[in-house]
């Protein structure tokens, strides 16, 4: 098959995170401001760490203990999980030292260098499978399109609500979608005959033990700060809903 349209298939679920950062142009009131950071976040969270307990997890985890055994399985998912908190907390360490600026600020970076860890091997997955079957690849392509939506939100709109600027905060919602077709274009050239179904578990195994850590240590906390529960419920609802429909749909 023509690589092209793989490589267009990646980069439109890729694209697709600049349609959350839109969310950005709301003309939202100051009064408003905690109620609507606190349900982005909330909505964020919810979505990173129901797509890794339903999706990212199961399907890898069982992939791999298929050949390796659960034992080994299960300290794999628990090595991945300590890796994710050193590096989550080295990494925020290191941007606030480097940023100086304010916590939201922080998180919506962290959101992008997590969310481009969990981009790479989409763009890898979605390339390879329209590849080899171009109806398989859309159908995957717009399953990652649905949450990619949420995750443009996850790191915009801290981003825009701490700097008050729109333009870095769209494009570092387009640096971490542009990961997809990197990943993609990094299928293609180098590994198009040496990825494997088992390389990919362990990394998606690894990317979920990093948006787990990062919205719990992260993200909660910085939601529960504005004191809005009844707003962070509603978030965490919302975001549930859309991973759920998700799995249903695909």
């Amino acid at each position: 098959m023509d690589t092209i349209i793989p490589l267009l298939i990646s980069t439109l679920a890729g694209l697709s995170t600049l349609i959350g950062a839109l969310l950005t142009f709301l003309n939202i009131k100051k009064s408003q401001y905690n109620k609507f950071i606190t349900f982005c976040l909330a909505f964020s969270i919810s979505i990173m760490i129901g797509i890794s307990i339903f999706d990212l997890i199961p399907e890898s985890f069982f992939q791999y203990s298929s050949v390796y055994g659960m034992s080994k399985s299960i300290i794999l998912l628990l090595v991945a999980f300590i890796i994710s908190y050193i590096f989550i907390t080295t990494l925020s360490m290191l941007i606030k030292k480097e940023t100086k600026k304010e916590d939201l600020y922080r998180l919506g970076i962290l959101n992008m260098i997590v969310l481009i860890f969990h981009n790479l091997p989409e763009g890898i997955a979605t390339f390879l499978s329209s590849y080899q079957d171009l109806t398989l690849g859309i159908k995957l392509a717009f399953a990652i399109m649905l949450h990619n939506i949420p995750e443009g939100i996850s790191i915009a709109i801290p981003i825009y609500y701490s700097t008050g600027n729109r333009k870095l905060a769209l494009k570092n919602a387009l640096i971490s979608g542009m990961a997809e077709p990197l990943g993609a274009m990094l299928a293609f050239v180098f590994l198009k005959n040496f990825i494997s179904e088992m390389m990919i578990s362990i990394i998606l195994i690894v990317v979920a033990g990093l948006m787990i850590t990062l919205s719990i240590q992260e993200l909660l906390p910085e939601a529960l700060k504005y004191k809005e529960i009844k707003i962070l419920y509603l978030g965490l609802l919302f975001g549930l809903l859309l991973v759920f429909i998700n799995i249903l749909i695909f």
